[in-house]
């Protein structure tokens, strides 16, 4: 189907351009979204004639984007989650949970602008694209941990994974036996046992 865009769309084209997508898409995405035209020559002409608005309307828009990107930009969100020891997720982190402690921090954005290419399921930083505009982007960190205290060491660059399994080596040493048996247990505790 050929339609004629009245927003930019990524990876589609700008404003005005006619262009060939799937009839799916058309029809459940950008025709509903008022984000394109059927491209006829009733609507070109609908189109030719409101051009300047439209064009108007959308630069307005992204100056609107622009100055809540500045309210935006280097901002860190940190979300508590239940983990393995290995940092994987009891579950998941989805667009909602960070839609939701955004504004909580008093950032107007909706689920639509947040780019989350697959679910967060371990611990860790990432970095999440939020479109507030098809021409203005903004990337927000989101720090997922365990316990306030495990964000903390992220947001300072520590990968706490690393670090809790460099203690778990210096903590338990068994006693070893140079002249025992493989699989032989070297302790008193049992040399006591054989003699009683």
């Amino acid at each position: 189907m050929e339609i004629i865009l009245l927003e930019r769309v990524e990876k589609l084209g700008h404003i005005g351009d006619v262009v060939k997508v799937k009839d799916g898409f058309a029809r459940n995405y950008l025709l509903p979204n008022k984000k394109a035209l059927r491209a006829n020559e009733a609507n070109r002409k609908v189109f030719e004639a409101n051009r300047e608005r439209i064009v108007a309307e959308n630069a307005a828009k992204r100056t609107e984007a622009e100055k809540e990107s500045k309210g935006l930009e280097g901002v860190s969100v940190t979300l508590i989650r239940q983990a393995s020891n290995t940092g994987q997720l009891y579950g998941s982190v989805a667009v909602r949970d960070i839609v939701d402690s955004l504004n909580a921090d008093g950032h107007k954005v909706n689920k639509a602008q947040v780019v989350l290419d697959k679910p967060i399921k371990a611990i860790g930083l990432y970095e999440v694209r939020v479109a507030l505009h098809a021409e203005v982007a903004v990337t927000v960190k989101v720090n997922v941990a365990r316990s306030p205290e495990e964000a903390e060491m992220q947001a300072q660059g520590v990968n706490v994974m690393e670090a809790m399994f460099e203690k778990d080596e210096a903590g338990f040493v068994e006693a070893y036996d140079p002249n025992a048996e493989p699989g032989e247990i070297a302790t008193e505790a049992t040399e006591e046992q054989a003699e009683g």
